[in-house]
């Protein structure tokens, strides 16, 4: 399929009735979360130990496939001031590599401060410190697709 970096061209490709996941891809881990099927809530479903990009696609893949997913949006790790560095640049070539594998419309959503607002979330929720760095890759990518959802929501009542 595409690789979108358009959030508005990414939801005219998208299925009817189908979930997104959301990745927010780090060095060492993928956190992973999925979105009902109304596109209005995120949730937190699993961090993937990377292994090398073959083995974390197959993984991904699996998944997407076991939850009928219908797209897919990558957290882009943008700087604070908006410029792209070389996290930007990993996060673009994994959607390219990972477009070339599968027929689902994948776009960016700005992840800045996503982790941040998932350890809040989490401190909120008295989580203790080992939970917390167990389930933030996830919570986080949660964070990243619950931002794309509402963005794909305002885009529905503009465009009925």
């Amino acid at each position: 399929m595409a690789v979108f970096e358009d959030i508005a061209d990414f939801a005219t490709s998208l299925p009817r009735a189908r979930a997104l996941a959301g990745l927010d891809l780090g060095t060492k881990t993928i956190g992973v979360a999925v979105s009902d099927r109304l596109l209005s809530v995120a949730s937190p479903l699993q961090t993937i130990k990377r292994v090398k990009f073959g083995q974390d696609a197959a993984a991904l893949l699996e998944i997407a496939s076991a939850r009928e997913i219908g797209g897919l949006v990558l957290g882009l790790p943008r700087n604070m001031d908006g410029s792209e560095g070389p996290r930007c640049q990993s996060t673009r070539a994994f959607a390219r590599n990972l477009a070339a594998l599968t027929d689902l419309p994948i776009t960016f959503w700005d992840e800045r401060l996503s982790t941040v607002a998932a350890e809040r979330a989490l401190l909120e929720a008295d989580t203790s410190r080992r939970k917390r760095a167990e389930v933030i890759d996830h919570v986080a990518a949660g964070v990243i697709l619950q931002g794309a959802l509402d963005r794909l929501a305002v885009l529905r009542r503009e465009n009925p």
